[in-house]
């Protein structure tokens, strides 16, 4: 079933993926389908503790692994083996040891019976070798160096050595108990994230990225370099609903890169574009990426609190690409789309109006104090409604009963806040009736069941993330390992701010390298974080700061997902492409550093509207001198002397010291009467 495995068979983000047909293939619909509607009951009713809770959905994580993702890349790919089928069974299976034993294990807590920690050992096993088809080896490998650490750091010269600890204080740190495997992330994957994941799946199902598409064309198609503006442009709307940054590549790229290198785009910068604009997505509010989730519920902090220091930097990082990409059509001399080829936005919503209601909702619901939970399944509840109204709707003739139809819809779905879940299933369950009565409504009903089989694949890798990054988290926690590393930042940071920022931002890129955004925030934050916090950098933003070079390394060569991705559909090469993205995304790199010293940038702090109008004006002039730098074009081509001038003014307007705003503004102005006369001079000649 192509729903169940990576279209470009070139690149595949997590690994070889399973073909498979027959009874494994309806096994494991059944068992996507089955977790989707498992979080879906979660999410609605809770009916379980918050330890099986987790529990189960790791089960299911396993479950749905072992049978997609073979144990070697060579293995057969048309059938699962018979021990993948027992290690699945074996990982669902235990998952119930929580909800079976809940009572014994809360009272032998701290004294685990040699059968608890049998459970332990073989769940922590086959999470490792989970993670090890799913995301390769370099994860397993840092969280391996972790555990090793736990069971043998006492051996190790202090400071770095611990007191030591037994086989069984490990496991249970590491599984019984919320300290490890169990703990925060795989709490918020199985709450959080897993509904947005599935949100995301219905909108895209329903078409969301066919209206992003033409929202896009239909806004700057026709402008100069205007196919590369629809990339930036239709990756920033598909961000909203994502959180996914390759996924967002071997999506919306499918369209854009070729569209691009169409209009006269290498295929390096075709792909370079595609990848910047897509991993952005991970910081576009409202739905964000994973990590978003976790930092709210790490810092114990509203989820809006998240996205409110987001949404100017965001905005920076877009208007960045934005740029970049208007300097090169204009260096290149590349026009448009023809108008006949660019479709109106207005008649695109207006035939696709009713995807953005759920958006809006989300949204709305967020910033008036709802929590991520509700707000992610109420969106979820309307997107379905949507989705089979429309099929309904679409089936009658008179426009009259149409319009009523959509008031009492409305009306239905708004009765979600007074009558509860039960209102929400009442009214899914009648539209579900009326799909099979009429005709073409069972393909939409085959729409939904898509979108529930797609949501529980994609929620996998995030998942095995969360589970595995929580081996780091216990052996921390448990040997207080991470004050070594923050007090050496500490140490550095009493002489130079800006080094301690430096210094944590290479261990993100490097970790970057070979794990994904999720476990390098995490350990990253687990250990810098606090440091950054204790140099006056204000919670958010020191977290955010990780955040955003945890991010920066899918972009970041050697081993830059998002360019990988790109080179896929470009076909060029994938170092190249990872090289002019880091050019394209500097705001990525200088954002967050402009953060630290001005807080208002995120809304931190003690801002005022001015300060954050100042801060915001500034940034932009930068980015404007940078991109004039990075591309040697402006209103004209720029000789070596003005763009090497042009770096420095930006370079200026970066760096928070005495006078050096003043220096910067003046260099912009000097620069910018220069080159208006140089080009004056031009065009008189």
């Amino acid at each position: 079933m192509s729903s169940l495995h990576t279209p470009d068979e070139e690149f595949h983000e997590h690994g070889a993926q399973r073909t498979l047909s027959g009874p494994a293939l309806k096994v494991l619909i059944a068992a996507a389908l089955a977790f989707s509607i498992y979080q879906l009951i979660v999410a609605a009713f809770h009916p379980l503790s918050s330890l099986t809770i987790r529990s189960l959905h790791v089960g299911f994580l396993l479950l749905l692994t072992f049978l997609i993702f073979p144990a070697f890349k060579s293995g057969k790919l048309t059938s699962v083996a018979w021990y993948d089928w027992l290690l699945a069974a074996t990982g669902f299976g235990l998952s119930f040891y929580h909800w079976i034993f809940e009572a014994d294990l809360i009272v032998r807590s701290g004294d685990p019976s040699s059968f608890d920690l049998v459970v332990g050992a073989i769940m922590i096993v086959l999470v490792f070798e989970a993670t090890r088809r799913m995301l390769g080896w370099a994860l397993p490998i840092v969280c391996g160096t972790f555990l090793l650490y736990g069971l043998f750091g006492q051996y190790l010269p202090a400071p770095l050595g611990h007191r030591g600890y037994g086989f069984d204080q490990i496991v249970s740190q590491l599984y019984l108990g919320t300290e490890g495997i169990l703990g925060i992330p795989i709490m918020v994957s199985a709450t959080y994230i897993f509904l947005f994941i599935l949100f995301g799946a219905f909108l895209e199902h329903a078409g969301m990225i066919k209206l992003f598409n033409a929202v896009a064309l239909g806004l700057v198609g026709q402008s100069k370099g205007g196919p590369a503006k629809v990339a930036v442009i239709s990756s920033g709307f598909m961000g909203t609903i994502s959180g996914s940054g390759v996924a967002n590549v071997l999506t919306v790229g499918q369209f854009t890169i070729p569209l691009m290198k169409r209009f006269g785009y290498s295929s390096v910068f075709a792909g370079a574009v595609e990848a910047t604009a897509s991993m952005g997505g991970q910081i576009m509010p409202p739905v964000m990426g994973a990590v978003a989730f976790i930092m709210a519920e790490t810092l114990n902090v509203p989820y809006v609190e998240i996205v409110k220091a987001a949404v100017i930097p965001a905005a920076l990082y877009y208007v960045t690409a934005f740029w970049m990409v208007h300097l090169e059509a204009g260096r290149k001399g590349l026009v448009g789309l023809p108008k006949e080829q660019c479709p109106s936005p207005l008649k695109a919503l207006k035939e696709s109006w009713y995807l953005a209601l759920p958006l809006a909702a989300l949204v709305g619901m967020l910033f008036h104090g709802f929590t991520p939970m509700f707000a992610g399944l109420t969106g979820l509840a309307l997107t379905a409604i949507l989705i089979l109204g429309a099929a309904v709707a679409a089936r009658v003739s008179s426009i009259a009963f149409r319009y009523v139809f959509w008031v009492g819809l409305g009306l239905a779905a708004a009765s979600f806040f007074e009558f509860g879940i039960y209102a929400i299933l009442a009214v899914i369950a009648l539209l579900v009736l009326l799909c099979l009565r009429v005709k073409g409504g069972r393909d939409t009903l085959h729409t939904i069941r898509a979108s529930l089989i797609d949501g529980a694949k994609q929620a996998l890798p995030v998942g095995v993330a969360c589970a595995i990054v929580g081996v780091i988290i216990g052996v921390l926690t448990l040997t207080g390992a991470a004050s070594s590393f923050a007090g050496f930042v500490m140490t550095v940071g009493e002489k130079s701010l800006f080094l301690s920022l430096f210094l944590t931002m290479i261990v993100c890129l490097i970790l970057g390298m070979g794990i994904p955004t999720i476990p390098n925030y995490i350990i990253t934050s687990s250990i810098a974080a606090p440091a950054l916090l204790s140099l006056g950098v204000p919670l958010i933003v020191s977290h955010m700061f990780v955040f955003y070079f945890g991010i920066m390394a899918d972009l970041t060569p050697p081993v830059a997902l998002a360019a990988f991705a790109a080179a896929s559909i470009a076909k060029a090469s994938p170092m190249k492409i990872g090289i002019k993205a880091t050019q394209i995304a500097i705001a990525g790199f200088v954002i967050p550093y402009m953060a630290v010293y001005t807080p208002a940038l995120m809304l931190q702090g003690e801002w005022t509207v001015l300060a954050v109008v100042y801060i915001v004006g500034k940034a932009l002039l930068a980015i404007t001198l940078w991109g004039a730098t990075s591309v040697g074009y402006l209103l004209l081509p720029l000789k070596t002397h003005e763009r090497a001038f042009t770096a420095v003014a930006a370079l200026m307007l970066v760096t928070a010291l005495p006078l050096t705003d003043q220096i910067g503004f003046a260099m912009a102005l000097g620069f910018g009467i220069w080159h208006l006369w140089q080009k004056r001079r031009l065009a008189t000649a």
